[in-house]
């Protein structure tokens, strides 16, 4: 039987082995780098349906406990807002990008 899984792209894939940019405070992050992945921001009612992720170009790194919260497989803990979950990720989205021009992976007309 074949998979249906794609394969990553070469953004997704960048993400192994890099640090978490999301670092969610109250003990969700947990700095393990082997557990790195590329996490797409589906945080804003931008028109996406269950299933559909946004561009790679609006991803940040993120640890699997930080992807789990920010998705919503785990829940926030008390005290930490959706507007600071939210405020957190651009921030990390942002860093992605940077590291992501490092490694000439980010198309240029993509936004600072």
């Amino acid at each position: 039987m074949r998979s249906t899984k794609k394969p990553l792209t070469k953004i997704q894939a960048s993400a192994r082995d890099e640090e978490c940019t999301l670092r969610f405070p109250f003990g969700i992050c947990n700095y393990r780098t082997d557990t790195t992945v590329l996490c797409h921001s589906n945080l804003l009612a931008d028109g996406k349906g269950a299933g559909l992720k946004a561009p790679d170009t609006e991803a940040a790194y993120g640890c699997v406990d930080c992807h789990d919260v920010l998705d919503g497989r785990a829940p926030r803990p008390a005290g930490f807002s959706y507007e600071l979950m939210l405020a957190l990720f651009n921030d990390g989205r942002d860093q992605t990008r940077r590291i992501l021009r490092r490694k000439n992976l980010l198309p240029a007309e993509v936004a600072q």
